[in-house]
């Protein structure tokens, strides 16, 4: 019988991303049940505790990790601490949901492939850009749908503010955050490997730089990369050059070619035109369409909390999740860098 009405207990291992935020009410949203949490950092101890009083501060990762009644653990640590800290959970017998980049170095993931066959565990990466986003949800309906054929190509973009007072000095560490493309690029592909369908998948070429951030030599400021699967095709375009005069964060955009019509999705914004988020234009062979997503459903945490409690993989399978890193990151890896600022 399904445990699909069964509480998941779940605790939080690192804070140091906002995205944690997003990823504990997703999973609170879904039915789950937050019990303990812990950082490193007592600042971020604190921050996170106001926002969940009812949670217990650990004492250390142990407490979480050797808890029998936690199912799952949900990080946004550090980027290079991510996988190790997966590995960890896995070993424990617990469930891991991460934050992107879920690695950072292909030695990473075959250390976290390797530890996942080996224990069963799930180990699911949040690419939020597409769980959490209804746009993308409601357009990967459509395509499944047929709407507009076969999928041809697929072309991201993700478009980031720097706010660069407010950023950790992790942040512009290559050691830490890994490049561009391995951090941003791996919703991207995600979202490639989505709407090709695609199992199989290479990088055709990929180029990063730092073209005017002189004070944080091992920052790269824009990426992009060209992807080939058994699927279909996806270029992608990532940069930290959204101006202060946008409404907010990012204009971030996927379009959708299909054999018989094709999706836009403007995620986070539709500039001079409707307010908020979560627009999708769609146009086949009859009309040209406007569909407004904002009510449309996050499936993704109830999903993993059903996958949990059945040893199921309806909210992601496990090799598309490691392929979508192993993409990002063999496109950061093989990169030609433009190594100094543009005048």
């Amino acid at each position: 019988m399904d445990k699909a009405d069964e509480s998941v207990r779940f605790g939080v291992i690192g804070l140091n991303h906002f995205h944690i935020y997003m990823q504990v009410d997703a999973l609170i949203d879904a039915g789950g049940h937050l019990v303990s949490f812990y950082a490193a950092e007592q600042h971020l101890m604190e921050e996170f505790a106001k926002r969940y009083p009812d949670a217990s501060a650990a004492a250390d990762e142990r407490v979480i990790l050797e808890d029998p009644s936690i199912l799952l653990v949900a990080s946004a640590a550090i980027p290079n601490e991510r996988a190790p800290l997966g590995v960890q959970v896995m070993n424990h017998g617990k469930d891991f949901m991460v934050d992107k980049a879920g690695v950072t170095d292909l030695e990473q993931l075959a250390e976290v492939r390797r530890v996942q066959a080996q224990t069963g565990r799930i180990y699911s990466i949040y690419y939020a850009e597409r769980f959490d986003s209804r746009a993308t949800v409601r357009a990967g309906e459509l395509v499944q749908a047929g709407a507009i054929g076969r999928v041809l190509q697929t072309v991201g973009l993700g478009p980031h503010q720097l706010n660069e007072p407010s950023r950790p000095a992790w942040f512009f560490e290559r050691d830490k955050y890994a490049g561009i493309l391995a951090d941003i690029a791996s919703h991207q592909a995600d979202q490639f490997l989505y709407f090709t369908g695609s199992r199989e998948a290479e990088v055709v070429a990929s180029h990063v730089a730092n073209y005017s951030h002189p004070n944080h030599p091992e920052f790269e400021d824009f990426g992009e990369a060209m992807f080939a699967g058994d699927g279909g095709t996806g270029f992608v375009r990532l940069d930290w050059y959204t101006p202060d005069g946008l409404s907010t964060w990012g204009d971030g955009r996927l379009f959708v070619l299909g054999t018989d019509g094709y999706i836009e999705i403007r995620k986070y914004c539709d500039i001079a035109g409707r307010p908020g988020g979560e627009h999708l234009f769609l146009v086949d062979n009859s009309e040209t369409r406007y569909i407004d997503c904002q009510e449309a459903p996050l499936p993704y945490a109830s999903q993993l909390m059903y996958d949990v409690l059945n040893r199921t993989g309806t909210a992601m399978g496990q090799e598309h999740c490691f392929l979508a890193s192993e993409l990002a990151l063999k496109a950061q890896a093989q990169a030609k860098r433009t190594n100094l600022p543009v005048p």
